[in-house]
């Protein structure tokens, strides 16, 4: 077995350790999820904690974990009468990315169920990690209908498996953590709200820390055992801390006063639902027992603000997360210091039995506000130094400057020292407009891509549409076609009496229709008739309307620009749309347009996206006046570039962004070329669209009337 990293010899990551060991003495804190840039010591982290866990005591045979003092009583494997029992350690497992349903929750039989009547069940890793820790390493990329499944567990305790009216159900008690990049995408809200805790990581800019990781690290990897051995005092120590943590939890007292600054730190804060109340309540808690106090004072609704809200307060999509701590100190310090509680009478009769009053116990000086007790890496157990509240600078706003046509090659006399002769000055960056609900860009055809919000494909999950016969192992079992196929051979089975005879020929899968996600990727022409007539901070505000729309429907994005002379791949395919919004607001306007090369730009990335996921299907949403005036033959070269995206099959919308009361018709134009979709930013609003159909249908109401 593989010696695992010391939990008390990581350096640093305060906020990390200080969530994980809350959890460990109160797993109804309800976990961590764990956000932070690659190789910060999350995967570590966790997987050390699980190696200070107390020892498992479980029912012998039991394959389901079940507690020998009280075992499930509706265990798959029971009833359990009572008998030996085997301790063994808590578990830490580990769910893949591309694990399947059947592999999270349990594969059930369906073949022996409907042909020999046997209920037969293969527990999942939900039955493996009952008390235990349920790693899931990048959950932002897994798909949604697993995370739900996963976080339902969580919340209920119990997993269910129903198939063809076959239930089987058995207890899943675990330690949630997950770990994710948010330069890869964002969980949804609702999912986010279901992680107890949430914790920003990031490597440590002090020289002299990163210097102690490296030796760290250096010295575990060349003598794991010994590396160990040096830290198993600490280790030994941290673990009967969280013994004598978890037999304090119950007699910590929440007091009034506590509850009414949770109260008011989550009002203050505007998140949705009693969630974030109930977990701050249980996180403070944990965090006097946690320090040795038998009740809960203001420090420790503070830090349970921090580590509880910054997840749930309510922000728009593409707001970093963060709590403003001078916002928090406010609201907690209106309640003044923390106040006495009063000590309870004693009862006569204990007075007469002369037995001796109980004494208050001191704080813990190895508490929260204590000494570090994790050896030179700093207490596992101290709260992280206060953290700088976020950074809300926008983006300068120059929307009311008017930047003007590029200029011509007989301006260059007027253009700043050093200016090439024909090539317009980059303009400053243009804030974008309010965002929107746009109208729904899809994908025609049927796709069987990455589940989504966006277009029709074949999915595992969606309504039934038809059957087929099962190709591997079967999932969905299609019961009325299954019954259609079987009923005509009845009889050549021998089969005169009630029932049917199945066999596995019979048996038909079900086929699902859903929805997928796509791939949007933006091509935005940013020359300088783009930022004429003030056009760009609308334009900006139709494509973070876009991206917006994107996020919510689960697609990947990128960003391609084109101006000047070339076009640039401003952001590469990703699904963290926060990124693209980023560098939306940062993209400066300014010179000719190069369309063609914008279009071929974007080609070759679509052509390397198809390379790396076939499945996942393509939208094109080119963002121009289609002015082509870069390069030689412009109107030529991007007529035949459009054709090459058109003979690719590549579904396409063109955002006219023409304005003013003479119009060329070049997007439209484009949009014949590429064999896309026109679009004005006028129509891009739904409420737009709903407003023009509402119009037609009054007046054709108005029309039937008269006649």
């Amino acid at each position: 077995m593989t010696t695992p990293y010391p939990f008390t010899a990581i350096v640093g990551q305060d906020d990390l350790r200080l969530a994980l060991l809350l959890n460990a003495v109160s797993p109804a804190v309800g976990g961590v999820l764990v956000r932070g840039e690659k190789g910060t010591a999350k995967s570590t982290a966790v997987r050390a904690l699980a190696s200070l866990l107390p020892e498992v005591a479980t029912v012998t045979g039991c394959r389901f974990s079940c507690a020998p003092h009280a075992p499930d009583p509706g265990c798959p494997d029971g009833p359990h009468e009572p008998g030996p029992a085997t301790d063994r350690p808590a578990r830490m497992v580990e769910l893949p990315v591309g694990a399947s349903e059947d592999r999270l929750v349990g594969a059930l039989d369906i073949e022996r169920a409907l042909a020999d009547g046997v209920k037969a069940f293969e527990p999942g890793l939900l039955a493996d990690a009952h008390r235990g820790i349920l790693y899931v390493d990048e959950v932002n990329l897994l798909h949604d209908h697993l995370v739900d499944l996963l976080l339902d567990a969580a919340a209920m305790g119990a997993s269910y498996v129903e198939r063809e009216g076959v239930s089987v159900r058995h207890a899943a008690r675990f330690l949630l953590v997950g770990t994710m990049n948010p330069e890869e995408g964002e969980l949804r809200p609702q999912l986010l709200d279901r992680f107890g805790l949430t914790v920003e990581v990031t490597a440590s800019r002090e020289p002299e820390q990163r210097v102690a990781v490296v030796k760290r690290r250096l010295a575990y990897d060349d003598a794991p055992g010994a590396f160990a051995e040096r830290w198993a005092g600490d280790e030994s120590a941290l673990r009967e801390r969280i013994v004598t943590a978890r037999a304090l939890l119950p007699e910590v007292r929440l007091g009034d006063g506590a509850l009414l600054r949770i109260a008011a730190a989550c009002a203050a804060f505007e998140v949705d639902g009693m969630r974030a109340d109930i977990v701050m309540a249980r996180t403070a808690t944990a965090l006097a027992a946690w320090a040795g106090r038998r009740d809960v004072r203001a420090e420790d609704v503070r830090q349970a603000a921090l580590l509880a809200l910054p997840h749930r307060r309510r922000r728009n999509p593409f707001d970093a997360p963060g709590l403003d701590e001078d916002k928090l100190d406010e609201v907690l310090d209106g309640f003044g210091p923390d106040e006495p509680e009063p000590e309870p009478e004693p009862e006569p009769h204990a007075a007469q039995d002369g037995a001796p009053d109980e004494e208050e116990p001191e704080p813990d000086p190895d508490g929260p506000e204590g000494p570090d007790d994790g050896g030179p890496g700093g207490g596992p157990g101290a709260p992280p130094p206060p953290r700088d509240a976020p950074d809300d600078t926008a983006a300068p706003d120059s929307a009311g400057t008017d930047p003007g046509d590029a200029p011509r090659p007989t301006e260059a006399p007027d253009a700043p020292a050093g200016q090439p002769v024909g090539v317009a000055p980059e303009q400053p960056a243009a804030a974008a407009s309010e965002a929107f609900r746009t109208r729904t860009l899809t994908v025609p055809g049927l796709g069987e891509g990455a589940a989504g919000r966006r277009s029709r494909a074949r999915t595992e999950h969606g309504r039934t549409t038809g059957d087929r016969r099962p190709r591997g192992a079967l999932t969905k079992l299609h019961l009325s076609a299954t019954v259609r196929a079987a009923a005509p051979h009845q009889r050549a089975r021998g089969r005169s009496g009630p029932g049917l005879l199945v066999r596995r020929d019979d048996l038909r899968q079900a086929t699902r229709e859903g929805r997928e996600g796509n791939l949007v990727l933006f091509a935005v022409d940013a020359s300088g008739s783009m930022a004429a007539r003030r056009r760009m901070s609308a334009v900006k505000g139709a494509v973070l309307s876009l991206l917006l729309d994107a996020y919510q429907r689960r697609d990947k994005v990128g960003l391609v620009t084109f101006r000047g002379a070339d076009a640039a791949l401003a952001l590469p395919p990703t699904s963290s749309v926060d990124t693209a919004a980023t560098r939306l607001a940062s993209l400066a306007t300014g010179g000719r347009t190069p369309l063609a090369a914008g279009l071929l730009r974007a080609r070759e990335v679509l052509q390397v996206e198809r390379l790396r996921d076939p499945a996942r299907r393509a939208l094109l949403v080119v963002v121009t006046d289609g002015r082509a005036t870069g390069g030689v033959e412009p109107v030529r070269r991007a007529s035949r570039a459009a054709g090459l995206l058109a003979a690719d099959r590549v579904a396409s919308v063109v955002v006219d962004c023409e304005s003013g009361p003479v119009r060329l018709g070049l997007a439209g134009r484009l949009a014949a070329d590429l064999g896309g979709t026109p679009v004005t930013l006028e129509e891009l609003r739904a409420d737009a669209l709903a407003g023009l159909v509402k119009d037609v249908r009054g007046a054709a109401g108005a029309r039937g009337r008269v006649a």
